[in-house]
């Protein structure tokens, strides 16, 4: 089960490279989705958005995101990539797909979230590009 983040959709990733996988989102990214200014791209988004699982934000992946941040695996100012990553985790999935180098797909990133994941008793999640599958 493969989690993607919204920022996927803005440089036009193609859901057929992971068709083979359950493709969810957090409910988080319809809300990205819909701040997006260029409305054509907005309904093109919105228009696959519309096709996956969503995942609810809860308690839990709150907590578990301001950690990530607090340990400094996500700058505090970019809470929302936390949020994806936690949400991932929180519902199980395997896999983060994103091409978000500068927050998510970073050495940096992938370590202290498996470690914090450790820390807190999860299990550890895969971060990688949708190249990497």
């Amino acid at each position: 089960m493969v989690g993607v983040d919204s920022f996927q959709f803005g440089i036009g990733f193609s859901f057929r490279e992971i068709q083979e996988y359950e493709v969810y989102i957090s409910d988080l990214s319809r809300i990205e989705v819909d701040k997006t200014p260029d409305d054509v791209l907005r309904e093109k988004m919105s228009g696959v958005i519309d096709t996956l699982r969503i995942l609810p934000t809860d308690d839990v992946s709150d907590q578990l995101s301001k950690d990530y941040i607090r340990y400094g695996a996500i700058p505090e100012g970019y809470f929302e990539d936390a949020y994806h990553i936690a949400i991932a985790l929180i519902n199980n999935l395997d896999i983060v797909l994103s091409w978000n180098f500068r927050h998510i797909v970073r050495r940096k990133t992938k370590d202290i979230v498996n470690m914090v994941n450790t820390i807190n008793n999860f299990q550890h999640i895969e971060i990688m590009t949708p190249a990497e599958l």
